[in-house]
Parts: structure tokens; sequence; C-alpha cells
């Protein structure tokens, strides 16, 4: 195999293990949007489509995304009461609280190795350690990352 015969395997090796990454973070965010969708609209926050495409969209930010994406619907709740009952905020914030936990420690990880060869430990350890290392790329770029290093990675030989 010639030099550019081995460039040209290994940029296509790169490219679908990006592209395995960048099907995972689609499926997540739409995922994320439903549930931010469907929990909103019982809780009965107004614009709550608008707050679920955001919440959604703000899946592609790692780290910080989450939390931008829970903003609006708790300015949305305090404002949509007539009183000082916060209790639709309440209700917001928990919501929140159980799509980060569910995403953060089932969906994400569970994506990303069904589109790439990245185990689920790593896909939940990868941006903690890289945002530990370099704030805040590393958090950032550790997915991507992640999802290339593992593609070049020899599968194990089982033992007969």
């Amino acid at each position: 195999m010639s030099a550019e015969e081995r460039e040209a395997s290994y940029s296509r090796r790169a490219g679908a293990a990006l592209g395995g990454w960048f099907r995972a973070t689609l499926l997540d965010a739409v995922i994320v949007g439903a549930m931010w969708l469907v929990g909103l609209l019982w809780i009965g926050v107004p614009f709550a489509p608008l707050w679920a495409v955001l919440g959604a969209l703000f899946q592609f930010v790692p780290g910080v995304g989450a939390v931008l994406g829970v903003c609006g619907p708790a300015v949305a709740a305090v404002f949509s009461t007539n009183d000082n009952d916060y209790s639709r905020l309440w209700w917001v914030l928990g919501l929140y609280a159980v799509i980060a936990v569910t995403d953060g420690l089932l969906i994400q990880p569970l994506l990303l190795k069904r589109q790439t060869r990245v185990p689920w430990w790593a896909a939940l350890l990868g941006p903690i350690l890289g945002g530990i290392l370099l704030p805040p790329w590393g958090a950032l770029l550790a997915p991507p990352i992640l999802a290339v290093v593992f593609a070049f990675r020899r599968p194990r030989l089982t033992q007969v």
C-alpha cells in the first residue's frame, strides 16, 4: 500500500468517525428536544415548542449547553404566574435535572457507543477529564477526538 493510499484510508476512517459522532450528537439533540417539549407542555410553560427547539440546539454545546437550555423555560415559568407561586419554576428545574442526568449518564454514552466505537466509560469520562486538563476546550473537543481515536483502535482478538 502506497503512502497516498494509506493517507486516504486514514482520512476516510477519521471522516467516518466524525460523521458517527455528528449523527450521535444530532440524535441526542432530537431526543432531548422531545423530552423538553413533552415536559414543558405537561408543566404548562408558555412557548414550550420554542424552548424545546432551543434546548435541542444547545445540546451541540457540551457542558454549558444544557444550562443555557433551561434559562428560557425558567424565565417563562416565573413570568407566567400571577402571584408569588413559583411551583412552575420548581417543576421546570426538576425537569432539567431529570433531562440532564438521563442524557449525561444514559443517552449520550449509549448513542456515542452505537454510532462510533467509543465505549460508554470513555464517553462519560472524556469530557470531564478534557475539561480538567484544558478548560473549556478540552470538554468541547473531547467527544469528537474520542471518536477519531477509537476509530483507529484495533479490535481485541478473542481467545478461543
